[in-house]
């Protein structure tokens, strides 16, 4: 124990980034267990789609979405959703939605914006557009 009395006292920064990192894992951990978003891999994603006729809402921009999505998705910025502009999506309130954004780390506030909104099934995509293009599934542009 003396040892890592020594190694904090000799090196202040390094033991404040080490409590820092521990303190944001903790605290990742723990929204990831309270939330109700739940976090849904590729091919979990198709089976929602095809067997629960899931929604795909994309939160990227129009540009990012115009270079490709996945087939069937409605694009509605993140922004849009964050000012509470959800007529595009209220519709579909009570059936499972997956929201996907480029690398999965925006859909989880949005997801938990839709969940106040009385959303009852709201997904993430793991990993967003670019895990989902490295798997080789689907993208269309129209």
């Amino acid at each position: 124990m003396q040892e890592y009395l020594d190694f904090a006292a000799s090196h202040p920064m390094l033991t404040m980034v080490w409590l820092g990192l521990v303190a944001v894992i903790i605290y990742m951990t723990l929204m990831s267990k309270l939330t109700k978003v739940q976090i849904v891999a590729s091919q979990q994603a198709v089976l929602l789609i095809n067997k629960q006729n899931a929604v795909v809402v994309d939160v990227r921009t129009a540009e990012e979405f115009r270079k490709g999505h996945i087939a069937g998705a409605i694009n509605v910025p993140a922004a849009q959703l964050k000012a509470n502009n959800l007529n595009l999506i209220e519709k579909y309130q009570d059936k499972p939605v997956i929201l996907v954004c480029e690398t999965g780390m925006t859909t989880g506030g949005v997801g938990r914006l839709l969940t106040k909104a009385g959303f009852k099934q709201v997904h993430a995509l793991r990993g967003g557009m670019t895990d989902w293009r490295t798997q080789n599934l689907p993208v269309t542009k129209r």
